[in-house]
């Protein structure tokens, strides 16, 4: 047994361990506010989206927090520091994908929904949905990841996949939206950014469990 499984198995309730729980479900968190905030806003509904969108920044900064803390923890442990690094790889690629989550937000806030067609609309709701998709499996196989390595390895190929699916529908959404010949120049770039940053959030979902197969086949 690795010096790190040890360590998870040993030290349950280490403040480390703790904390990098709750940034996983801070960072779920932020992704499923951020479906919530683009279908409240295709749907017109600014009061909700609006609500849903300073959720989504109020987590994201919590996540952020704990990730610093987290990074101190480590630092002061008593893990190797080939394994400490690797944790903090990990927690790095986990806090991008709430980052990405704010960032989408933020192009989102500045995007007139009235003046978007419904099937732009449409496909921002489609790549959200599917960008939670990737975020749960990769709760499920960083939760797995210790104490049973192969359902994490199988979490880890299912994000791929969503991953993949995610990036099929960025590109069909980029599809449509140069067919849309009516729509204003300003409303177009905004809309590429807000697919073009929904995506990242699944790229990140991806590079986060390509990091926690090198700390399980290291292992």
């Amino acid at each position: 047994m690795s010096e790190l499984s040890k360590w998870f198995e040993k030290r349950r309730e280490l403040k480390a361990i703790s904390m990098m729980q709750r940034h996983l479900a801070l960072t779920m968190t932020t992704v499923e506010d951020l479906e919530r905030a683009i279908k409240a806003s295709v749907n017109l509904n600014d009061r909700e989206a609006k609500a849903a969108i300073e959720r989504v920044k109020s987590s994201e900064q919590e996540a952020d927090n704990l990730r610093k803390s987290v990074m101190t923890e480590l630092a002061g442990g008593e893990l190797p520091p080939t394994d400490r690094e690797d944790l903090m790889h990990l927690i790095k690629r986990v806090d991008m994908v709430a980052d990405w989550c704010r960032e989408s937000t933020r192009v989102l806030s500045a995007i007139s929904m009235k003046d978007v067609p419904s099937s732009l609309r449409e496909a921002a709701v489609r790549m959200a949905e599917g960008v939670k998709e990737c975020a749960s499996a990769l709760r499920k196989a960083i939760l797995r990841m210790a104490e049973k390595p192969g359902e994490a390895l199988q979490a880890a190929d299912e994000v791929e996949r969503l991953e993949e699916k995610v990036d099929d529908l960025f590109e069909r959404s980029r599809q449509l939206l140069s067919k849309e010949e009516k729509l204003g120049v300003g409303v177009a770039i905004l809309m590429n950014e807000l697919y073009r940053s929904i995506e990242m959030v699944a790229d990140w979902c991806e590079d986060a469990c390509d990091q926690l197969r090198v700390i399980i086949v290291r292992r």
